[in-house]
């Protein structure tokens, strides 16, 4: 019995398990369709004023004329009268809005992408409507407008990536046709829908409605898919020439490294010469001369130069890129900073923004600047207190995390040494840990910077760009 009970259970836990994988890969998907800025603005630029504006002044026109100057009203099955008087109504507040929406492309390039994006999703949106509007006065399904439905739809894929916006748009956009059927055979007959509906009149009459409703949601679900896979490939496209363009950098610093270390020969030398005459003049008693201690003293701290600059290049080559999430980097140099075993009375307190971009780097190298950071603050917190981690991402490519504290603060006189080697406010410091922190992060074209006031804590802020390649201006 406590077998069958546990078999239970477990299938219970299985089964939500598998709900909630199924739910995150459909926000997963849902989200997919999200392009960065510069080429959202590149579509509504190429689609909306290049294409569609060109394309819907024809049509104004067209309707223009139809609607004033020609008798387009005298075979539809409304009274001629109420159709011209209802559509003409509806075309003057449509042609105001379009007017309004043609100068905001035109003449606004400078308006905020979102604000852009609201425009062009009310303006699609309208078109839906006015689309149904003109199919329900000129033969509701059996409308030859019905394939302007299908254009509709590419348009709409094409201008609204986004997810929610773009499946809304072409829903409803489906949804308007069906209204416009259905109001138009309301009217011409009373009876022909629900015989439709009933299937009494026969696969001649009812299989072409379906059928059209059935390719304008088959299109929109493709249009979708179509997106989803293409705006996969562009981002492993984009992910694969930034790994390789990481990966050679890195490369490239583990040369210069190769290169450089042979500059520590020079010095040695000279120390090993220098020494070789105190030790001559040691052994023949004659005094020493201060002149060669001196030379050694200089070409030690030459040499301790040189190598404090190429620290942390020794094994750049050897080094692996790899797609690093940051919130996850971020929590295994939590656990790694401050183990629950050792029971530190400080509290952790995480802010992720959700859907940040992934990072192209050595998973040490970030490691070790996270964790240097995250016992930084630990070590200055005197009995309880808080760190606050938070990360999130801007339209530049960058994602910033910042690792603050509420210990005692740094003077501010000492701000500005901290990232200089060697130097260290601690009794038992080595004065490294910020100085591979800062080493670290400018080596993948990020920055550091401190934020500290006595009394009232500390704060690093992290930038680390996401792109090291330069995209053309629009």
């Amino acid at each position: 019995m406590n077998n069958l009970l546990a078999h239970i259970e477990m299938s219970e836990s299985w089964r939500k398990k598998l709900r909630w994988q199924t739910w995150q890969r459909l926000r997963e998907l849902l989200e997919e369709t999200s392009p960065p800025a510069e080429q959202m603005a590149l579509r509504l630029r190429v689609m909306e004023r290049d294409v569609i504006l060109p394309v819907k002044g024809v049509f104004v026109l067209i309707l223009i004329y139809n609607l004033y100057f020609s008798n387009w009203f005298e075979d539809v099955a409304l009274p001629q009268t109420v159709a011209q008087q209802t559509i003409e109504r509806f075309f003057i507040f449509y042609l105001l809005i379009n007017l309004a929406v043609a100068g905001l492309l035109i003449f606004a390039r400078r308006l905020p992408g979102s604000i852009m994006q609201r425009v062009i999703f009310t303006s699609n949106f309208l078109d839906g409507l006015f689309l149904a509007a003109l199919t329900f006065v000129t033969g509701g399904f059996e409308s030859i407008l019905y394939w302007m439905f299908l254009g509709l739809i590419v348009r709409n894929a094409v201008s609204c990536p986004l997810a929610v916006p773009q499946l809304i748009l072409n829903f409803s956009a489906s949804l308007c046709y069906l209204a416009a059927g259905v109001l138009d055979a309301l009217i011409t007959d009373s009876t022909l829908i629900l015989d439709e509906l009933a299937g009494t009149i026969g696969p001649n009459t009812t299989e072409p409605f379906l059928l059209r409703l059935f390719l304008l949601w088959l299109l929109a679900a493709c249009c979708y898919g179509l997106q989803v896979l293409f705006e996969k490939q562009r981002r492993a496209a984009e992910e694969s020439q930034e790994f390789a363009v990481r990966q050679e950098q890195l490369r490239s610093a583990g040369r210069l490294a190769a290169k450089i270390a042979h500059q520590i020969k020079n010095p040695l030398g000279i120390i090993n010469n220098a020494a070789y005459s105190l030790q001559r003049a040691y052994q023949e008693g004659k005094p020493l001369n201060p002149q060669q201690i001196e030379i050694i003293r200089e070409e030690v701290e030459h040499a301790d130069q040189t190598i404090t600059k190429l620290m942390g290049y020794a094994q750049l080559a050897e080094g692996k890129v790899e797609r690093l999430n940051v919130t996850d980097e971020i929590d295994r140099a939590v656990d790694h900073a401050m183990p629950l075993a050792a029971k530190y009375p400080i509290i952790v307190d995480k802010e992720y923004e959700a859907g940040l971009p992934v990072l192209m780097m050595q998973r040490g190298h970030l490691m070790e600047v996270l964790v240097n950071l995250i016992q930084n603050a630990r070590e200055a917190i005197v009995g309880k207190g808080q760190i606050r981690i938070t990360a999130r991402s801007d339209q530049d490519h960058v994602v910033i995390v910042t690792v603050a504290d509420d210990g005692p603060g740094i003077p501010k006189a000492k701000l500005d040494k901290i990232f200089q080697p060697y130097f260290t406010t601690k009794e038992k410091g080595t004065g490294l840990g910020l100085s591979i922190v800062k080493h670290n992060i400018e080596l993948y074209g990020g920055t550091v910077r401190v934020e500290s006031e006595l009394g009232k804590g500390t704060r690093f802020v992290l930038q680390f760009p996401t792109r090291t390649i330069t995209k053309p201006a629009l």
